[in-house]
């Protein structure tokens, strides 16, 4: 398809949707020979612009003498992008120190939406790592009295689940301590999914008396584990829709929006963590979201991807720094993730 359009039809193409994203205003030749140095005359530019509409590249809304992108001149456009731009300094600060204050995995999603939202002025949305992704990284029991004590969770994404459980019994220290190192012994890099089968026979391997203790402490992991967090997501920035325009009604898109099924679609399934994926309108699956378009980017421990994160918009969007924000916060997240 991008061979039929030769380098000078190219930067056509790439003012048009620049000057496009810019003013929301068709793009006429005289414009662009005014705004931009092609080093061409007016009359070569036209021809460019007949043959890039003739191509489904433009199109003419309406009476108006100007063009404007159609979902495949944005395609071509982002297929063709040189490098997405890159986040200055002070915006690379700016998230670095925004997403270090986090806590756990549901701050560091919660400022990750925002601070998404915010850089793009686009809805964000952003996957919460999933249970089949996550192994345990520790488990921790705080006496809090002789009868009750915190059970604290910690997995390798971050993921922190804590619970104060009520023993049957009086238990010292001591007795805590050698139920803690057991099952530090078994569940370290455990996959939580498999957490059940793994600790099924544990309190057999405990002295008689601390069985009724160990069972009371293992069902508060087990349902721990019932408050999963698989295709869990969540979106800010809705507001910033309310400006933007749609070939599709503004309804649509929101209600789009609040279906987890669809949004999980939208995200879609990349394995490859520095793979950068735009849908653009048409591209996208559900029939409510094709004026929009998504950039899609996945964050995780080390090598291996555990969710995705992308930014949802109009097709007239800038995409180069769209692209750039999407990619730079799934590397700082990763990056802390890497580092909890």
């Amino acid at each position: 398809m991008s061979t039929l359009v030769d380098d000078r039809k190219l930067a056509v193409l790439r003012a048009i949707v620049e000057d496009y994203v810019s003013t929301n205003e068709p793009v006429g030749s005289k414009t662009l020979v005014e705004r931009h140095n092609l080093g061409v005359s007016s009359a070569t530019i036209r021809n460019d612009m007949a043959v890039l509409e003739e191509q489904g590249y433009i199109a003419q809304p309406h009476t108006s003498a100007g063009r404007v992108p159609t979902d495949k001149g944005y395609r071509l456009f982002v297929d063709r992008l040189s490098q997405v731009k890159p986040l200055s300094s002070a915006e690379k600060r700016a998230i670095e120190s925004f997403l270090a204050g986090a806590v756990d995995i549901d701050d560091v999603v919660m400022r990750t939406v925002r601070l998404l939202a915010q850089l793009t002025r686009q809805v964000a949305v952003v996957q919460y790592p999933t249970l089949t992704s996550s192994t345990v990284r520790h488990v921790e029991l705080v006496p809090l009295s002789e009868r009750r004590l915190m059970f604290v969770l910690i997995t390798n994404t971050g993921r922190v689940e804590q619970r104060v459980v009520e023993l049957p019994d009086v238990v010292d220290e001591t007795r805590v301590a050698h139920l803690r190192a057991t099952l530090n012994a078994c569940l370290d890099g455990c996959g939580l999914a498999r957490v059940p089968d793994t600790v099924a026979d544990l309190p057999e391997r405990l002295p008689a008396e601390d069985r009724p203790f160990a069972a009371t402490v293992l069902s508060v992991l087990l349902e721990s584990l019932v408050d999963r967090h698989d295709e869990k997501i969540v979106f800010a920035g809705a507001a910033n829709l309310a400006g933007a325009d749609f070939t599709v009604g503004l309804r649509d898109v929101l209600e789009a929006l609040e279906e987890q099924v669809v949004l999980i679609r939208l995200l879609g399934e990349t394995s490859d963590l520095s793979a950068l994926t735009v849908r653009i309108g048409s591209e996208n699956p559900y029939t409510g979201l094709q004026g929009t378009s998504i950039v899609v980017a996945g964050y995780g421990s080390g090598d291996k991807q555990l969710a995705r994160l992308g930014v949802l918009g109009p097709t007239r969007m800038d995409y180069p720094v769209t692209m750039g924000a999407v990619r730079a916060v799934a590397r700082y997240v990763s990056q802390i993730l890497a580092a909890s």
